[in-house]
Parts: C-alpha cells; sequence; structure tokens
C-alpha cells in the first residue's frame, strides 16, 4: 500500500480521474490524498469497485500470465530479473514468480473508500490497521493464477511494501481469500525485510527483496501495478518514466504483466516532479501542462 501520500495529492489527481477511466492510468507507488480536498479519488475508488472493465482487466491480465507459465518452465534461460537484480546464475534453480500484493493480489479499495467517506488522508496508523483487520479481498483472475503457479512447482514470493510489521497478518488475509503460500520460506518479503549484503537508500526499493529470491529462485514472471515493482528508477517526470520503462517493452506481456492502478501513484505527482511541497494550485497547474490538448 501507499507511502504516505502528499497532503495536496487528493486535489491534484482529480484532473487525472477521468483519464484514468479512459484507460490511460497506470499503477506506481503509493500516496494518500489529503483531507478536506473534496472527492479528488472518488471516480477511480468507484472504478475499482463497480466496474465490470476493471474486473475483466484483471482476469485478461491474470490469463495471460498463466499462459506463459509453460514456456517459461520450459526454457531454462528465461529469467524474469533484470541483470542488476542478479546475483548468480537462474539456469539451475527452481522457479518462482515474484507478485505485489496490494493493487495487484489484494483488493484494498475498502480503505480507500473509507478515507473518502470520513473525508480524511492515508496514515500509517490507519493503513496498519487496515492491514491487520485482514478485509482485503482477492481481485479478479489473482487466486486463480498463484494456483496454477504453485501446482506447476512454482513458489510465490509476495514482494509488498507493507512493512514486514504486518507480515502474519498479510499471509494470514493472503491464505484466507485462497492464495497459496509455501511453508518454511519466507515468501512475504515486506518493506524493511533485511536482506544481507544488499541495502537501499529508499526502503520502498525492491531491488534487494528480488535479489534475494533471485538467489534461490529462477524467477519466472512478475505481475504488479508500478513500475518498481518491475525495476527500481529514479525517473521522476512522465517522460522520464517513459524512457525508463522503453527499453523492457519487449518484457511486459511476456515476463512481466502490468495491472491499473488509478488510486494513487507516483504516475499522479510525476507531472510536478514529486514536489509534494508545492501548493495544491501548483501542482494542478503542472498538471494541467503535461496534458494534450
Amino acid at each position: 500500500m501507499p507511502m504516505p501520500r502528499s497532503p495536496a495529492l487528493r486535489g491534484a489527481c482529480l484532473i487525472l480521474a477521468s483519464c484514468v477511466l479512459a484507460g490511460c492510468a497506470t499503477g506506481a507507488a503509493r500516496r494518500a490524498p489529503a483531507a478536506g480536498s473534496g472527492d479528488a479519488n472518488l471516480n477511480a475508488v468507484a472504478w475499482m469497485q463497480t466496474s465490470v472493465e476493471h474486473d475483466q482487466v484483471y482476469r485478461s491480465v491474470f490469463r495471460a500470465a498463466s499462459s506463459q507459465l509453460g514456456a517459461a518452465l520450459a526454457d531454462p534461460d528465461w529469467d524474469a530479473l533484470p541483470a542488476g537484480d542478479r546475483d548468480r546464475p537462474a539456469r539451475h534453480l527452481p522457479p518462482a514468480v515474484i507478485v505485489d500484493v496490494d493493487e495487484t493480489m489484494l483488493d484494498n479499495s475498502r480503505y480507500q473508500a473509507r478515507l473518502l467517506r470520513d473525508d480524511t488522508a492515508y496514515a500509517a496508523a490507519s493503513w496498519d490497521a487496515w492491514c491487520r483487520e485482514q478485509a482485503a479481498s482477492a481481485l479478479p483472475g489473482a487466486v486463480e493464477f498463484a494456483r496454477q503457479a504453485v501446482a506447476r512447482g512454482v513458489t510465490v514470493f509476495y514482494v509488498s511494501n507493507r512493512t514486514q510489521d504486518v507480515a502474519s497478518e498479510t499471509l494470514a488475509n493472503l491464505r484466507a481469500t485462497g492464495f497459496p503460500t509455501a511453508q518454511g520460506e519466507a515468501v512475504f518479503l515486506g518493506k524493511g525485510f533485511a536482506v544481507e549484503g544488499c541495502t537501499v537508500a529508499d526502503r520502498s526499493d525492491k531491488s534487494c527483496r528480488r535479489r534475494l529470491v533471485g538467489r534461490s529462485h529462477r524467477v519466472l514472471l512478475q505481475v504488479g501495478d508500478q513500475l518498481g515493482d518491475f525495476f527500481e528508477t529514479r525517473a521522476v517526470t512522465p517522460a522520464e518514466r517513459r524512457a525508463a520503462a522503453s527499453p523492457w517493452d519487449d518484457w511486459f506481456g511476456e515476463r512481466w504483466f502490468m495491472l491499473p492502478n488509478p488510486s494513487y501513484g507516483n504516475w499522479a505527482s510525476a507531472p510536478y516532479r514529486n514536489a509534494h511541497d508545492l501548493p495544491i494550485e501548483a501542482q494542478r497547474e503542472a498538471i494541467m501542462k503535461s496534458l494534450s490538448y
């Protein structure tokens, strides 16, 4: 789930909501809306909860990912980790897939809806309480994908930016909604999970955790809702983010499977270079300038 969002983000996201519902959204790192700034996230949350289009997008992506398992297993040189995230050759390692959790496997739109209802903002305390409530539901197609992977001898690793403090509650939520979780292996790797010999400046950076999986497994596929679920990038602006993703175009839809997240993400703050201390008017102006007319 989100890193704390800028107090102005909900207002800034308002101009993006209609674009999102037209199919323009991409996933990214999490930020929460501000209290008292209107229903900026309303359309996004409504789309996530009520639209059949949302459900069919998820089913389609997971069906496509499932269809790649056979080819990935058959090719001993197939690997879905970037070279920088791999410490050793993958050829003879057992297979795994890496999936994000929030808005990838588990649906947290009820938490977002509560923020709208209460006209309040994301806060670490309320988010942790939501995680401990274990009330997130499975997203369409997600359980079936995970079960198909396990049935073929593939371990599913849940690499999440939920903190490691809520690991047990998250695993319980996953199991209760039907997801397979391997016993005797650390398959939930949350923010703050220590990886020997690897450090990151930003705890939300998943590269060390991907590297840890790669030390023991050949990664067949990755599934997520933001760029950081697949590779780490310091790109900020929309143009920079597109340029960072471009070298991996052939991997998306083959080894990497991206899901939509219209509710939150760095895509929303990219037009103003993630300068969350900017006044809301300046944020909105930057977003307006980034649009085509």
